[in-house]
């Protein structure tokens, strides 16, 4: 069986930063990772930039490391194919800028680790910032990244292109971070949006609490335009659940129907925020290699920040209870699902209309789910709920959403995530 193609649309953070690992350290027959499209979120767009070209800087050294060590090298998934590095969204679609700087991501101008000035020599000297500008200056014999490639295409329309160049359901897209890289490319040219397998989506909240407002989790409020946007394309009629452009003329409204829906499966706060990493766990699995021969760059760098989360929990959740402190795992799980999920023990609520409040004033990036009663038949042909004025149980209308639920081993998925991204797989 060929690896499975993704693209990862990220804003690296800590949680970001291991779900690319995860993904890079897999084997080159379980994944091919085309792309990886960079949008604000966590931090600005250059600090995103900044973080991933350290992470592959460090990978270099970890794997030249391996080899000198006698391990093996691990990283196959990267060995076979460098994934393209684009730069992408700078601003939400409508509306203000939100940032999670305030949580720790980490570049020296960011949160993973403005604590990284410890180890200047795991942050590249050369971070090839002006191959990715609109019109790249590059030196005749200048030296090109070892295991990446740059472009100074938009993040959008690299996902277009690999769409359009790839077959039809060939190609997943990992979204992690605010989906608006995802949003431009379904505005720029839907119909070949559509030709995506798959989008699976860290996102969301939808029966417990928000984790940046008390109704919205950090993605959807970044950017809830372009979530709305993106749920929208799951329904029969888009146009029926997309928000009408409002501030940006720009935009274009949503056409009433397209030639196929999206699949769309999103992780919510729901379930990802159960599956952690405990700091006991991560001591652990990268003790020995601090102390092999020579230190382990990876173990050394990753040490770093996520210690530095591991600190910044407990002042966050001081006198709270231990299991407060331990770092959930949201974006690495979206990877894991791509990665196991042809093991089988994954269960989800299917078709479930989710939508995404794009402009209330307490409530934006809120999950809206519809609990009220049964359905009342007042027409064969439009079954309705009681008072119902917002086409919500049309049959013609809503969002057809998969909401995974439940993972075949929440308990587990930390050790497997360790033991690929250190060498243990």
């Amino acid at each position: 069986m060929p690896p499975q193609k993704v693209i990862i649309d990220t804003d690296p953070g800590v949680d970001d930063v291991l779900a690319l690992l995860l993904a890079l350290s897999a084997g080159e027959e379980e994944l091919q990772v085309l792309l990886i499209s960079l949008t604000f979120g966590n931090v600005d767009v250059e600090g995103c930039l900044l973080n991933v070209v350290s992470m592959f800087h460090v990978i270099e050294l970890e794997r030249k490391w391996r080899l000198e060590s006698g391990l093996p090298v691990g990283f196959g998934c990267l060995s076979a194919h460098k994934p393209i590095i684009a730069v992408g969204a700078d601003r939400p679609l409508e509306d203000e800028v939100v940032l999670g700087d305030y949580f720790r991501a980490f570049c020296s101008c960011s949160p993973l680790g403005g604590e990284l000035w410890q180890a200047p020599h795991f942050t590249p000297e050369q971070t090839w910032k002006h191959m990715f500008a609109t019109t790249p200056v590059l030196e005749k014999d200048e030296e090109h990244p070892p295991n990446f490639r740059p472009t100074n295409s938009p993040a959008h329309k690299e996902i277009l292109r690999i769409l359009r160049e790839n077959p039809v359901d060939s190609v997943t897209i990992i979204a992690v971070g605010p989906l608006t890289n995802l949003a431009l490319a379904a505005e720029e040219d839907p119909e070949t949006f559509l030709r995506v397998k798959e989008v699976v989506v860290m996102g969301g909240n939808i029966d417990v609490p928000g984790n940046v407002t008390p109704n919205g989790e950090f993605n959807t409020v970044a950017c809830p335009y372009s979530a709305a946007r993106i749920y929208s394309l799951t329904s029969p009629t888009p146009s029926s659940t997309a928000p009408s452009p409002s501030t940006n003329k720009k935009l274009k409204p949503t056409p009433g129907t397209f030639s196929r829906r999206l699949n769309l499966t999103i992780f919510p706060l729901d379930i990802t925020t159960p599956h952690f990493l405990t700091q006991e766990t991560f001591t652990n699995a990268i003790a020995p290699l601090l102390s092999y021969p020579s230190p382990s760059p990876l173990a050394q760098w990753t040490k770093i920040f996520i210690n530095a989360t591991f600190a910044m929990l407990k002042k966050i959740y001081s006198g709270e209870a231990p299991g407060d402190t331990d770092f959930s795992l949201h974006d690495p799980m979206c990877v894991y699902y791509v990665l196991t999920r042809q093991r089988g023990g994954w269960e989800a609520l299917e078709e479930r209309d989710i939508r995404i409040e794009t402009s209330g004033k307490w409530t934006r990036g809120m999950c809206i789910v519809d609990h009220r009663g049964k359905r009342v038949e007042l027409d064969a042909k439009k079954p309705v709920l009681l008072g119902d004025v917002g086409i919500w149980a049309h049959c013609e209308f809503g969002n057809r959403v998969r909401q995974m639920v439940k993972s075949p081993d929440e308990k587990g998925m930390a050790g497997e995530m360790l033991r690929r991204i250190y060498g243990g797989a």
